[in-house]
C-alpha cells in the first residue's frame, strides 16, 4: 500500500524499546515489538492500527510505503505506560508468480531487523476500533487468526487487568498454521495464558490440518466443535462479536455461522441485524 505525504498530517517519531521473537525458531518468524511515542500526543483504543511509515525513495516516486498494524496493546498503553504501544510483526516473503522469484516483504523485514534505540515514522491511529461494551455483563465473542490475535490481546488485557470483574462470557477462538505459533498463547510467550484461570475466559485454539501445505488454520472446525453455545451467545441481546486476521478467517467465520443458521442467507441476516445494533465488527486484512 502506498502512502502520499499528503496524508502525513498525524505522524510521529517512534522509538523501538524492544523486539521480540514469540515463535520458535524453527516456524514462522513473528515479533512483537514495543514502541515509545510521544506521551500526550498519541491516544488510541484496542482495536485500531499505526501505520508504519517506511523512508523511500519507494516505486512511481512514492516518498513513503505504508504498512498497517493492528495495536496489541490496551488504551492505557503497554504496561500501562503512556505513548507505549506494541504491534505483532510477522516475517513475510512473496512469490512474483510471472518470474517465481522470492521477495522480502518491505515492511516487516523492516521492522523485523530494525534495532533497540532505532526511530521509525508511525501515522495514526486509523480504523474503527473494538468498542468495549458498558456492560460487564456482555459476552464477547472474538475470532482471528495469525497476528489478528494482536487486537485481543489489547481487548483481554483491557477488561481483565484494568477494568476486571467482567461478568460476561469471553470466548476466543483462535487459529495458527501449528500448535506452536498460536501466538501469545506458545512457550516464547505466554501472555494470554495468564488470563486462563479467569472464571468467563475461554479460548479454543485451531491449527492447520496440513500445515506443511500452507492450508488455513481449521477455525470453522474448531467453532462447529462449540456450536451450541457459539449460536446461544450470539442469538443473546448482550454479545458482541469481533473477528480479526486474514480475510480467510472471516471466510471460515461465516462458513461455520451459516451452517449453525441453517444457511448462508440465515446468518447474512443476522449479521446485518448484529451490524446495525452495532454488536459487530471486522479487522481484516489480505
Amino acid at each position: 500500500m502506498e502512502f502520499n505525504d499528503d496524508d502525513l498530517c498525524n505522524s510521529y517519531v517512534a522509538t523501538l524499546l524492544s523486539t521480540e521473537r514469540i515463535t520458535p525458531p524453527d516456524t514462522a518468524e513473528v515479533r512483537h515489538l514495543v514502541l515509545q511515542l510521544p506521551e500526550g500526543d498519541f491516544t488510541f483504543h484496542e482495536g485500531q492500527c499505526v501505520a508504519v511509515l517506511l523512508p523511500g525513495p519507494h516505486e512511481f516516486g512514492n516518498s513513503h510505503h505504508m504498512r498497517l498494524y493492528a495495536i496489541a496493546s490496551s488504551q492505557t498503553g503497554e504496561g500501562r505506560q503512556p505513548g507505549r504501544i506494541s504491534i505483532c510483526v510477522r516475517r513475510c516473503f512473496y512469490i512474483d508468480p510471472v518470474s517465481g522469484e522470492r521477495y522480502p516483504g518491505k515492511a516487516s523485514n523492516y521492522l523485523c531487523d530494525a534495532a533497540v534505540g532505532d526511530d521509525l515514522l508511525i501515522a495514526g491511529p486509523y480504523g474503527a476500533h473494538f468498542e468495549i461494551p458498558k456492560d460487564p455483563a456482555s459476552n464477547l465473542l472474538m475470532v482471528g487468526a495469525g497476528t489478528g490475535i494482536a487486537p485481543f490481546r489489547g481487548f483481554v488485557k483491557r477488561i481483565y487487568g484494568e477494568l476486571g470483574g467482567w461478568q460476561g462470557k469471553v470466548r476466543l477462538f483462535y487459529g495458527a498454521r501449528t500448535g506452536m505459533e498460536m501466538l501469545y498463547m506458545n512457550d516464547m510467550n505466554k501472555d494470554l495464558h495468564l488470563y486462563y484461570d479467569e472464571r468467563t475466559f475461554q479460548a479454543f485454539e485451531a491449527v492447520s490440518p496440513r500445515p506443511h501445505f500452507d492450508e488455513p488454520a481449521a477455525l470453522d472446525r474448531v467453532l462447529a466443535d462449540n456450536a451450541r453455545e457459539v449460536w446461544e451467545m450470539v442469538q443473546e441481546p448482550k454479545t458482541h462479536v469481533y473477528v480479526a486476521g486474514l480475510m480467510e478467517a472471516a471466510q471460515q467465520f461465516d462458513k461455520a455461522m451459516s451452517a449453525m443458521a441453517g444457511s448462508e442467507d440465515a446468518w447474512h441476516r443476522m449479521r446485518q441485524r448484529l451490524i446495525s445494533q452495532q454488536r459487530y465488527a471486522e479487522l481484516l486484512h489480505e
